[in-house]
């Protein structure tokens, strides 16, 4: 499977800054976005806010918070899918 890497400008806290990431990752972000009802950017803000360390490149942060929300959704499903199969 192949993804595009591509430069993405866009405005947080008021700043412009660049991104680097995936297209598979960016359509994620824009999928998880849509389905919190945020603007691509907010969620991306929100991302900035939160990331762990400073000095930790943005584009990263970005792929590791779509990663544990899949990851997180993933789990959902797990643990439901038990539930269902106690039962």
């Amino acid at each position: 499977m192949k993804s595009k890497v591509k430069h993405r400008s866009v405005t947080i806290r008021r700043r412009r800054t660049s991104v680097c990431i995936e297209d598979i990752f960016w359509n994620c972000l824009k999928e998880i976005a849509k389905s919190r009802h945020q603007l691509v950017k907010d969620l991306i803000e929100e991302i900035d806010r939160d990331r762990e360390f400073a000095n930790a490149n943005l584009s990263s942060a970005i792929r590791l918070f779509v990663l544990q929300f899949y990851k997180d959704e993933f789990g959902r499903r797990i643990s439901e899918e038990s539930k269902i199969a106690a039962q």
